[in-house]
């Protein structure tokens, strides 16, 4: 797919050398070099696309640490974008954890301080009343959106401006992992200040220095970026990323009944947990209706799991009651309980008959779960007694550590298997390398939102989709599981190899626009090659 530029936008010499989307550098042929007016601006030497990728590694990898390497990369796509998506399509396993978890966690930490050139829009609370002004700004015609206010980075709270690297890391994951065009997509950081009195004091932070705006200027603020958004760029595409659990669930209810909206950490992350399930009970040859699942965190992306959980259950012919009751939270005061004081709103559909239990062990020993999950940003949580626990209940437990970074994970990958003798079902939110017990080899595998997410967008856009529904994450979550080999879990991998990421996308975009189209929120009428289509619709960058 040829870049969408502009017709009437010719850039030439220096212009053209400082625009991302349209830069090759050394790539440049001499005929090019000619048309374009770029004599004198490169050296003589002509290079491959190829051989650009490999210098790009040979100086990745001289790098003494990940930081430095996600400095490099982001200095590449901020200067020749074609070459950045070609080395990151390229080598996905090694540079997948750079650009996106665990590497962007630390580098929004850090943000302010290897800050080099903006990407994105800035929309700061002072911009209040003019934001569909901002918006005109932006050049291109986004097709895609990512949007934080910085309150909830991954496991590590309130980074405020710096939460930036967020959208920006995930819309390259978009790109790399399911083809959409760099020039269609558009991160945004809705900056409404900090809480993080550390940030509010660093002399480096590049957001606005005030405490968070809240209440109905929060909303009204949310509102007209939600409106302006949608005029400005109609049909547009809005993913919530990282919002914290109050936003995150009412800003979903409030726009996903009339706007093209879906929240990554409610609902992508339920799709790849629910197809780690699936993939686990190929092994155990369960079903999903009989497990029992106990979650380690009780916010966003416990309660979203859990929803989609109770519909995978009812699906195969549970009552609502019924998979509800196999379904249990945990969160900082124990385990979500019927009559317990002060729960709010999504925790109540999990509120349970039962006496209360204080900490996640005896919830175990109590409950007998064939299944736990951990989405609390707790390092070190699952205990070797927690694990030897589940090993004692379950033949083979099912364990996953979905926290991340990695500093949050609820268990390593070794300390699982370790204390398991082997026998756990394990996925995990940030990357682990295989491990080696008693002559077997285990190769773990990430139960990423990067294998939903990208697929999600591309069939929602394919498509031309009005709406993002639960039962296009429900189809997501079944293709993704299809995708796992059998090779792949006799390794105990729950998901299928990374580099496999592009058709994993193609197909989880045709199963998201299939949806669509049956249930009329599409566009036009539904192509007679879906998969065909959908994959036509893919930017591979090459020059």
């Amino acid at each position: 797919m040829s870049a969408p530029t502009p017709s009437t936008y010719s850039p030439r010499g220096l212009t053209l050398l400082r625009d991302p989307l349209l830069n090759k550098g050394t790539g440049f042929t001499d005929q090019e070099r000619d048309a374009f007016g770029l004599r004198g601006f490169l050296p003589a030497g002509v290079m491959s696309m190829q051989a650009q990728a490999e210098r790009i590694l040979v100086n990745l990898r001289s790098l003494s640490n990940d930081l430095e390497k996600y400095v490099a990369l982001n200095a590449l796509h901020d200067r020749n974008e074609a070459l950045f998506f070609r080395v990151v399509c390229d080598n996905i396993d090694e540079i997948q954890p750079l650009i996106y978890t665990p590497t962007v966690g630390l580098a929004c930490q850090k943000y302010g301080l290897i800050f080099q050139r903006p990407r994105g829009l800035f929309i700061s609370a002072n911009d209040r009343g003019r934001i569909a002004e901002i918006l005109a700004n932006w050049p291109y015609r986004a097709k895609l959106i990512v949007v934080t206010d910085g309150e909830r980075i991954l496991g590590l709270g309130d980074l405020g401006a710096n939460g930036m690297g967020i959208p920006v890391g995930k819309l390259s994951l978009y790109s790399a992992c399911a083809g959409i065009h760099p020039e269609e997509c558009l991160p945004v950081m809705l900056d409404v200040g900090t809480n993080n009195e550390e940030l509010l004091a660093d002399p480096y932070y590049i957001g606005l220095r005030q405490k968070r705006l809240t209440g109905d200027a929060y909303d009204s603020f949310v509102d007209e970026f939600m409106t302006a958004a949608r005029a400005a760029f109609p049909g547009v595409l809005i993913q919530f990323e990282d919002f914290a659990n109050h936003a995150a669930f009412k800003l979903l209810h409030k726009y996903r009944d009339d706007a093209c909206v879906f929240n990554d950490d409610i609902q992508g992350t339920a799709a790849v947990a629910l197809a780690g399930l699936f993939s686990a009970l190929r092994i155990t040859g369960g079903k999903l209706r009989d497990q029992t699942v106990l979650f380690l965190g009780a916010g966003e992306a416990a309660t979203g799991i859990a929803d989609l959980v109770v519909s995978a259950m009812m699906a195969e012919g549970l009552s609502e009651a019924e998979a509800l009751r196999r379904n249990w939270l945990t969160d900082s005061r124990g385990l979500v309980i019927k009559g317990r004081e002060n729960l709010h709103g999504h925790k109540l559909r999990y509120a349970h008959d039962q006496a209360p239990i204080a900490d996640f062990l005896t919830a175990i020993k109590t409950l007998k779960p064939t299944a736990i999950i951990g989405v609390a940003a707790v390092g070190g949580a699952f205990t070797p007694e927690v694990l030897q626990t589940m090993a004692e209940l379950n033949e083979r437990p099912i364990i996953f550590a979905l926290s991340n970074p990695t500093s949050k994970a609820e268990c390593s990958a070794e300390a699982a298997y370790r204390y398991t003798q082997g026998r756990a079902l394990f996925a995990c939110g940030s990357p682990y390398d295989p491990v080696k017990l008693d002559g077997k080899t285990f190769v773990p595998r990430q139960g990423n939102n990067s294998y939903i997410f990208p697929g999600v967008g591309l069939g929602a856009i394919a498509s031309g989709a009005r709406l993002v529904t639960d039962e296009m994450f429900m189809a997501a979550a079944h293709t993704l599981a299809n995708c796992v080999t059998g090779a792949d879990l006799e390794q105990g991998s729950l998901y299928p190899a990374l580099p496999r990421i592009r058709e994993v996308s193609a197909h989880i975009g045709a199963a998201v626009a299939s949806v669509a189209y049956q249930n009329g929120l599409a566009s036009g009428p539904a192509p007679n090659d879906l998969l065909g289509f959908v994959q036509s619709k893919m930017y591979d960058a090459r020059y």
